[in-house]
């Protein structure tokens, strides 16, 4: 089974090829085309390596997402069906099956909406590693005397830039977040992020998994009333790229935890010799990093089992 790095759609106009979606217009002003290739990012580096049918485990895990938080704020997507979509895209059938979501178009908002509710590591810039030197995270004050992977007393939200690909997010102060996008919009966003947290936890830990942190994306839409833009979530939600899913049965705090995300693949890069510097590969060399069948076939069998225990009470 091959994975499939990179969509060819001559007939559309590409507008972004990030981190794992590429972005096309569509005949429709108002919608754009976002599909979910088997690209995999660690680090924010793109691997030359790809994970079969990774975009559409996402894909699937969106959708069931979106559905499920409907009520606490409205989405992007239009329909996942193609042929609900503008009848061009029928052609590309083969490349776009379940890979592939219609959504609103949104202007989108420059930070990422990052809630945590352990104290961790690697997978959204290390809270653990800073409050080991400062007893905060994220320049918010924490507890003493916590433990890695420890839960917070309550959830906390610690944005970051949006970052070009190729460039590092950065974690930023709510303070700098809210002189970047106004405090109106920063309150608007942080209450969002934190609602749709809490109850995206509680609903993983009835299927056995504990949503350790998770970053959120928004747009904005114009409203049908007068007055302020309408505030959309936007591009994948609550995926193992974008969060981190551990086992409820074999959570052990004062320890990094197993887990069904980007771990597993960042661990055997880190083995291989990554760092910070070496983005282009080793020595420089510009092939770009990869990994091997053991680690895609296990990345691949962990993003399938969050999906199956996310569901497992809808099935």
């Amino acid at each position: 089974m091959a994975a499939l790095l990179q969509t060819d759609l001559p007939d559309f106009q590409l507008l972004s090829r990030g981190k794992v979606r590429d972005v096309y217009a569509t005949s429709s002003p108002d919608h754009l085309l976002f599909v979910a290739t088997d690209r995999i990012s660690v680090y924010d580096v793109v691997l030359n390596s790809g994970i079969p049918d990774k975009g559409k485990l996402l894909t699937s895990i969106s959708l069931f997402w979106f559905e499920k938080l409907k009520h606490i704020i409205p989405n992007h997507l239009v329909t996942v069906n193609i042929d609900e979509m503008p009848d061009e895209v029928r052609e590309y059938r083969e490349q776009l099956e379940d890979r592939t979501m219609l959504v609103r178009k949104a202007k989108i908002v420059p930070i990422e909406a990052i809630v945590r509710g352990y104290i961790t590591g690697e997978l959204i810039r290390s809270a653990w590693a800073e409050y080991q030197k400062s007893q905060t995270v994220c320049g918010i004050p924490i507890p003493e005397r916590m433990e890695e992977s420890q839960k917070f007393p309550t959830p906390i939200f610690t944005p970051s830039t949006k970052a070009e690909q190729g460039a590092h997010d950065e974690n930023i102060s709510p303070e700098k977040a809210a002189q970047l996008i106004g405090q109106d919009l920063f309150d608007r966003i942080q209450a969002a992020s934190l609602q749709l947290y809490m109850a995206a936890a509680e609903y993983a830990e009835s299927c056995g998994l504990i949503l350790a942190d998770t970053k959120f994306e928004f747009g904005l839409v114009p409203s049908a009333s007068a007055g302020q833009d309408e505030l959309i979530l936007v591009d994948e939600v609550l995926t193992p790229d974008s969060s981190r899913y551990w086992p409820r049965d074999q959570y052990e705090p004062g320890k990094g935890q197993p887990s069904f995300d980007k771990q597993y693949v960042r661990n055997a890069l880190t083995a291989a010799g990554y760092r910070k510097g070496l983005e282009s590969g080793p020595n420089a060399n510009g092939k770009g990093w990869g990994i091997d069948d053991i680690v895609i076939e296990g990345t691949r069998k962990r993003y399938k089992e969050a999906e199956q225990m996310l569901k497992s009470l809808h099935s």
